[in-house]
This record gives C-alpha cells, structure tokens and sequence, in this order.
C-alpha cells in the first residue's frame, strides 16, 4: 500500500513540473481573437457552431466546426448569422470557446 502511495505522489510532482504540449494549454487572454460567422446556437448542450478563419493558437485552419462553450451567457449574446471574434482553447482534442466579442 505503501508503494502505492509513493508512486501516486511521484506522479503528481513530475505533473507538476513537466510542462504539457502546446496543444493541449489553455489559451492566454493574450491569445488572437478569430472572425467567425455564427451557423448554429445550441444552448441546451452548451455548443456554438462556427464558421471561422484561422485559429493560429490552436494550429486549426478555416473551416465550420462546433464548439463547447467555457460560460453558458455567452451564448445568450449571438444567434446565427451573427459575425463574431472569439477567443478558443485547446484540451486534448476538445475545442472550447472562452469569449464572444460582436463584429460591427
């Protein structure tokens, strides 16, 4: 039992100090904001879907995709056809979107 123990806190400590994969980060606020055009509103399931342009964060090229969203009220700002900038992170192949701004 003993080594069991052990084994679990080395684990957390090497977790602690090896830095994950670009990829799998969060985005920083500092992160580019992507022009979109907002397809589809799904706020049951907390998904927004998404015509975008590049996300350079994520390494992701143009195209539609859904997204999950961080905060549910984000969703309450956009229906479709709206034209947005938005902010997305990445966690292990699961795109989330973090924040909304309106295009004017």
């Amino acid at each position: 039992m003993r080594a069991i123990a052990q084994a679990i806190v080395a684990v957390a400590l090497l977790a602690a100090v090896v830095p994950l994969p670009a990829r799998a980060q969060p985005v920083a606020q500092a992160a580019e904001m992507t022009e979109a055009e907002v397809r589809k509103v799904d706020k049951e399931n907390r998904k927004i879907t998404l015509r975008h342009g590049p996300i350079r964060n994520l390494d992701m090229p143009a195209m539609t995709m859904v997204f999950g969203v961080t905060d549910a009220a984000l969703l309450d700002r956009v229906q479709a056809g709206d034209k947005i900038r938005f902010r997305a992170a990445g966690d292990g192949g699961k795109f989330t979107v973090v924040e909304i701004q309106p295009l004017k």
